[in-house]
């Protein structure tokens, strides 16, 4: 199985400032979030709001996580936004370590799911699966040449673990594929996720990031559940795969997990 390492694909940085809308913009991701999981609204046509503006959105105790101040990965010089390339459109030229969601505030990081130089260990990804399905998940990514990984993790104050993996591969045809054919299927994950013998696509959780270009598939373990709730998301970002996978013991609540998911969108845009 491919051990992963960095390529040297990233290049000397060219800022690009932060995303689009600023920091308020990611505020507005998880409060966008928080209305369309209650039915209140969808993305379109608050997202260019002020928080305390929105009628039925609490400022406390809302469910949301407090992330640092996000900013688009520096590019190369001369090098393209991954879907402003025509010639080659979905690859992304920023170093993807600068690409990974930061652990909200007040969260203990696991460190160690960062692995050497921020490139982690295939195995440590493989370990989040199953056997069988691990031993064929690895083959699987030996087979589409997997370049690297790169993730980071966290636990907040409630016991909610978040676990969060972006594969590189060589074309966005080969992500394309892999997250239709093997591991986001329509009716199930393709490969079992340890503590989840079980899961069913969320066709109830809102997709707020507002990318068509990133397609998403979600998935949420069905009562009862086991030792812990686990709740899992892929994302097909060009040349990226991306997994975000949440677990406690109890339930995962739906305001975070949407939160991580659509503010994970946004930076692989």
């Amino acid at each position: 199985m491919p051990e992963s390492q960095g390529d040297g694909d990233a290049g000397a940085p060219a800022s690009r400032g932060r995303l689009p809308r600023a920091a308020s913009a990611l505020r507005w991701i998880a409060a966008v979030a928080v209305l369309a999981v209650a039915g209140a609204a969808t993305a379109y046509g608050i997202a260019r709001l002020d928080r305390e503006d929105v009628p039925g959105l609490p400022a406390e105790a809302d469910g949301l996580w407090e992330f640092p101040p996000l900013t688009a990965a520096p590019l190369p010089s001369d090098s393209p936004a991954p879907f402003a390339d025509e010639d080659d459109p979905g690859v992304h030229h920023a170093d993807p370590r600068a690409l990974v969601l930061p652990a909200p505030e007040g969260a203990v990081e696991d460190r160690a799911l960062r692995g050497r130089d921020g490139w982690s260990a295939t195995d440590d990804f493989l370990s989040e699966y199953a056997e069988p399905d691990r031993a064929t998940l690895g083959q699987l990514l030996v087979d589409t040449g997997l370049r690297h990984i790169t993730a980071r993790g966290w636990t907040t104050g409630d016991g909610t673990r978040t676990r969060v993996y972006l594969l590189r591969f060589g074309t966005a045809a080969v992500v394309d594929d892999l997250f239709h054919q093997h591991m986001a299927p329509r009716d199930a994950p393709g490969h079992r996720v340890r503590g989840a013998e079980r899961s069913v696509p969320d066709e109830d959780l809102p997709d707020v990031s507002g990318i068509a270009e990133i397609r998403r598939a979600v998935y949420d373990e069905p009562r009862p559940y086991g030792t812990e709730h686990v709740r899992q998301a892929y994302l097909s970002a060009g040349d990226v795969l991306a997994v975000v996978l949440q677990s406690r013991a109890g339930t995962v609540a739906t305001v975070p997990f949407a939160q991580t998911v659509a503010l994970q969108s946004r930076l692989l845009a």
